[in-house]
């Protein structure tokens, strides 16, 4: 072959290889997958638990428990895929979620958008231990029962009358206020038991009242003492449910109020 002929052929061959390439370059590229949407699953490992969401009629049934209202601040510790603060939403509360899992955080704002909530419905990434829930007036959890304790001492510091609500848990010897079990007639077929607790007032020690000299050993929500009066001194029992105080002394039952540090009889 004449070399001007093998020049020009192989000129050719080169150019040809230019404009392929050059148009594989500029061929319109497909999209790249989106990626896939977040889906949790029951019994996934958490940082202090596992995953299980709590049926919507128990989510319910907490609620009704707590007589939760459009006045009430809704912390659910542990929240999840978001389902029980956007049913306190719905029911007008302002409520919101704590979860350590970024990924359920943002699955809780996709749905709580999608349920049209997001003005009532919040969540955030953060750990319980770490977390300052002393402005909620209820509080609901799913945990497990070593959370709860390690909790309790926090939440009976919170502002008595605050309402607690735990999914098949309860608080070890501290005695729920309120137990609730839902047949299998409700759709319910596991963790169906919702535990109800009101945070009591510190009413425990001596009490000088005009009734008497008033003495009280506080066990959570339960009261043993005395009440001495007019020189007799009377066994009593009784409950403290948030900020009120009952009890029975000498036949006759008491009822008063915690205001501040003083204890008031009516």
């Amino acid at each position: 072959m004449p070399a001007v002929s093998l020049i020009r052929n192989t000129g050719l061959a080169l150019f040809l290889s230019a404009c392929s390439t050059l148009a594989l370059a500029q061929a319109p590229q497909g999209k790249p997958a989106a990626p896939a949407a977040y889906e949790p699953t029951s019994g996934q490992a958490g940082k202090d638990v596992v995953w299980v969401p709590t049926p919507q009629v128990v989510v319910d049934k907490m609620l009704d428990m707590a007589k939760v209202t459009k006045d009430d601040f809704v912390m659910d510790l542990g929240s999840g895929d978001g389902r029980t603060v956007i049913t306190a939403a719905k029911r007008g509360a302002r409520a919101l979620g704590v979860e350590y899992n970024p990924d359920m955080v943002a699955l809780s704002k996709r749905n709580a958008e999608q349920e049209g909530v997001t003005g009532k419905a919040s969540f955030v990434k953060a750990d319980l231990f770490e977390t300052d829930f002393s402005k909620a007036s209820v509080i609901t959890m799913f945990l497990l029962p070593a959370i709860n304790l390690k909790l309790r001492p926090k939440i009976l510091n919170l502002k008595p009358g605050t309402r607690i609500v735990s999914n098949s848990f309860t608080m070890d010897d501290w005695n729920a206020d309120e137990t609730a079990t839902l047949g299998a007639e409700t759709g319910c077929t596991s963790f169906c038991t919702a535990y109800f607790w009101i945070v009591p007032a510190k009413v425990g020690g001596s009490h000088k009242l005009p009734q008497g000299q008033l003495t009280l050993k506080q066990e959570f929500q339960l009261l043993t003492g005395t009440l001495a009066s007019e020189g007799k001194t009377f066994a009593l029992e009784g409950k403290v449910r948030g900020e009120d105080v009952t009890f029975t002394a000498g036949g006759r039952e008491y009822q008063g109020k915690m205001n501040g540090k003083r204890l008031e009889l009516r």
